[in-house]
Order: structure tokens, then C-alpha cells, then sequence
């Protein structure tokens, strides 16, 4: 969503990007992670279901032919799970506005 949303790439460009970001987290972050003075998880119990109402449009746009189509798939029957929650409700200090947009930073 963010990358839709700040870079305007689609849904299929960041899938096929996904490789190589996986690839630098596994040789600049993973590595060292142990190491950090501090470290926090962020994830949020409702977070799925937030971002299922902006995702699910950009994976539907990927072509049934397509080599991103066998991911797109998989990601939309996992979001089947979860019931989507409206982004209104999310307070605009949360991490998660910089995927959804809507913060109240300025970056």
C-alpha cells in the first residue's frame, strides 16, 4: 500500500520486488538484529484487517497470467480471514498511517 500509495507502483511491481527486499533483510538486518540497544515490536493486533481494505483492490488488478498472480492469490485468501476494519478509526500518530497515509507527521 505504501509504495501504491507514495512511488506509485503496483501491487504486482512490489511483489516482484519482494525477493530482493527479503534478500537485504536477511544480509543487513537480520544479522546484526541481536545486536541493537533496543528493539520493539510494532505489530498490531487489528493490523490485517486495516489493511486488507486498501490491499485487496491493488492485488486484484494483478492478470490471472501474470507471474505475481500465484502471490496475489495467496495474499487475498489469507485477508479472507479477517473482516475489514475502517482506517478512520486508526489514530494518526500510529506507525501503521505510513502505509495507509493519514499521519500526522511530517516525513
Amino acid at each position: 500500500m505504501r509504495d501504491a500509495r507514495t512511488r506509485g507502483n503496483s501491487a504486482k511491481d512490489t511483489i516482484r520486488m519482494w525477493t530482493s527486499v527479503r534478500k537485504g533483510e536477511e544480509s543487513n538486518i537480520f544479522p546484526f538484529q541481536e545486536e541493537a540497544d533496543v528493539m520493539f515490536n510494532s505489530a498490531l493486533v487489528y493490523e490485517a484487517a486495516v489493511l486488507k481494505i486498501f490491499a485487496e483492490p491493488l492485488l486484484f488488478q494483478i492478470e490471472k497470467g501474470c507471474e505475481e498472480y500465484v502471490e496475489a492469490k495467496r495474499l487475498l485468501k489469507f485477508l479472507d480471514y479477517f473482516l475489514g476494519i475502517d482506517s478512520g478509526l486508526i489514530p494518526q500518530n500510529s506507525l501503521m498511517r505510513e502505509f495507509i497515509g493519514g499521519s500526522c507527521f511530517q516525513v
